[in-house]
């Protein structure tokens, strides 16, 4: 079978249901994948545009946890496709198809659909997660796992040997065969040839629709699993199955013009979050969202141009080394290396440093924020210092072990 055919017969499916707890009150209204980054994105932006560069068209996103926001997102900004082309974008909320759960875990929630994948008639099935921020072209992975003719391929990512303890790791031969599975190891298989790396699975997954359809329905019945790709089916089909590793850097997106590395960040911690969107306040972000042949989609709503006002003595509009999204008024104060989501206002005499604020906030003035995630509408009070005094910060917001506070409206709220 030709590239372009199998593209057409593979059915993408977006793990999107999950709640993300690590990421404390960010997903206490919302899912994980419906969590705003990058100024004017959200987290699910970035698997749906890597479907669509990749000409993968047929899309299921599959929800579950408070799912309005995402639901919404996905309708207003992901509708352009054209079902008489067999092209679609659908949202498929868990609705206990199989019995009455929900879904309890990551094959389950696949197994739950197994009706709908199989209406569709899809011979391949690419399982992607919700949560992720990369750039991958999925058809040179789908291409290396026709070639390879293998039941599953599991999409994996270098990492050093000392950090693999967070991930699934695999062990591969020679040939990427993978020929174990360790979730989470203390003492982690390196890659043959390469003492100082280890090899990690991206939780992007292609199987073989038959093969899967069969394996989840065998799952289903295991009262003993817990469901999950990673902690159940992975394991058991490495020694029973065909199963090959795909390197992320044989299909990672990159501009010959921008240096970058292979960039993948499961943004699932407080700290993750803040440090991806960090980056890109530098001067050359590891990740490229300027690259016109691999465009980052999202939902678009008209908004006015961002503005500067003031210009004397200590009232001066100024942003220094940041990201200041359209909607945006920095009014007579100074933002250093920050991200301002759209619609945000810092008012006079605030200084905003080493700040994530998502959209719709309002700083009062004589403000000052160092290292603050502040979530969205959000009225900061006149003269509130957040930053300075740890044993403050933790009293009143939610500050983490590596000094990043996180503030709400209910936070700020509960003060008064």
């Amino acid at each position: 079978m030709d590239l372009n055919t199998a593209r057409m017969k593979t059915i993408s499916i977006i793990l999107a249901g999950g709640r993300g707890s690590r990421l404390k009150q960010l997903t206490d209204q919302r899912s994980k994948p419906a969590v705003p980054i990058a100024g004017k994105y959200k987290i699910i932006d970035f698997p749906l545009s890597n479907c669509i560069n990749s000409g993968m068209r047929r899309i299921a996103v599959l929800t579950q946890y408070r799912s309005h926001t995402l639901n919404q997102h996905v309708q207003r900004g992901w509708n352009f496709l054209r079902s008489d082309f067999n092209e679609f974008i659908e949202l498929w909320p868990a609705q206990q198809q199989t019995g009455g759960d929900w879904y309890r875990g990551t094959a389950d929630a696949v197994y739950q659909n197994l009706a709908m994948i199989r209406d569709l008639q899809s011979e391949y099935i690419l399982v992607l997660a919700g949560d992720h921020v990369y750039k991958q072209d999925y058809s040179l992975m789908l291409k290396e796992h026709l070639e390879s003719g293998a039941d599953v391929t599991v999409s994996c990512i270098e990492v050093p040997v000392e950090e693999a303890h967070q991930f699934g790791i695999m062990h591969v031969d020679e040939d990427d065969n993978i020929i174990a599975f360790e979730e989470k190891p203390t003492h982690p298989p390196t890659m043959p040839g390469k003492p100082e790396v280890s090899l990690a699975s991206m939780g992007i997954y292609i199987f073989n629709t038959k093969f899967l359809s069969e394996n989840l329905c065998s799952d289903a019945q295991d009262n003993e699993s817990s469901h999950d790709f990673g902690k159940d089916l992975i394991p058991y089909f490495v020694g029973r199955s065909h199963i090959k590793a795909h390197h992320f850097s044989h299909s990672v997106v990159v501009n010959e013009n921008y240096p970058q590395d292979a960039y993948w960040r499961d943004v699932g911690t407080l700290t993750a979050y803040w440090e991806a969107n960090m980056d890109l306040t530098k001067l050359v972000p590891e990740l490229d969202l300027y690259d016109e042949d691999w465009p980052i989609r999202t939902a678009h709503y008209q908004r006015p141009a961002a503005k500067f006002n003031y210009n004397y003595e200590e009232r001066i509009g100024t942003a220094l080394n940041s990201v200041v999204s359209a909607g945006c008024i920095v009014s007579g104060s100074t933002v250093e290396q920050s991200i301002l989501f759209n619609n945000v206002r810092v008012n006079s005499y605030s200084h905003v440093n080493e700040c994530v604020i998502l959209p719709r906030c309002d700083v009062g003035r004589h403000c000052r924020l160092n290292k603050v995630v502040v979530d969205s509408d959000c009225r900061i009070p006149e003269g509130t210092v957040i930053g300075e005094d740890p044993q403050q910060d933790s009293a009143r917001f939610y500050r983490n072990e590596d000094g990043i506070t996180l503030v709400t409206q209910a936070m700020i709220e509960a003060l008064s």
